[in-house]
């Protein structure tokens, strides 16, 4: 984010991608209170823990696979199948979370531009889907800047807070795998070009 020293901007890696995004005031409650955290959508809630769960489940499949592979065969399927009923959820919450829009991610924090500023300091609930795959994840924020574009709009800056380390892994994997895309579109590009 840009008002970070710069010992702190080195700490995660960030990158541009697209995401659809809701910004909301935490309620009192949520904000001294992080497991009462929660989305009005009963859909948004069930995408979220189901991106979890799987997450959280991985190393013990991982796990079984050398004890059994079979088992472990027939889990993957089951996994794939909930894979594409996750896929059908996103896909509907998108239409009201927000279209997917331009950000700058880490696993600290946010960076947006929006129509309304947030004043700094602002406790915020902060609703995204990450793409192309669809994760739902609700953190909790703070506002650390908020500043008017000369073009008009303004820029946001978020740091997270009160990460479960899922919720830090699974943005970190999303980070990563991002990163990798985009360095192969670049080759792609650069080979393209010569």
């Amino acid at each position: 984010m840009t008002t970070l020293d710069e010992e702190d901007r080195r700490e995660y890696y960030r990158i541009e991608d697209r995401i659809a995004l809701e910004i909301s005031p935490l309620s009192a409650a949520e904000a001294l209170e992080p497991e009462l955290l929660q989305d009005d959508s009963p859909l948004f809630n069930l995408l979220s823990e189901l991106h979890l769960s799987d997450f959280e489940s991985q190393h013990l499949l991982r796990q079984l696979s050398d004890k059994d592979r079979t088992l472990a065969a027939f889990l993957r399927a089951q996994n794939k199948r909930l894979d594409l009923l996750s896929a059908v959820v996103a896909q509907t919450l998108i239409g009201t979370v927000g279209e997917p829009q331009p950000v700058i991610i880490s696993e600290g924090g946010i960076e947006f531009d929006q129509a309304q500023p947030l004043d700094p300091g602002t406790r915020v609930k902060v609703k995204m889907v990450l793409m192309p795959r669809a994760h739902g994840l609700l953190l909790r924020g703070r506002v650390i800047h908020c500043g008017v574009r000369p073009e008009g709009g303004v820029e946001i800056g978020i740091e997270f807070t009160d990460m479960t380390d899922a919720q830090r892994q699974l943005l970190a994997r999303h980070i990563l795998q991002r990163q990798q895309q985009q360095r192969r579109q670049q080759l792609d590009n650069d080979d393209t070009a010569s």
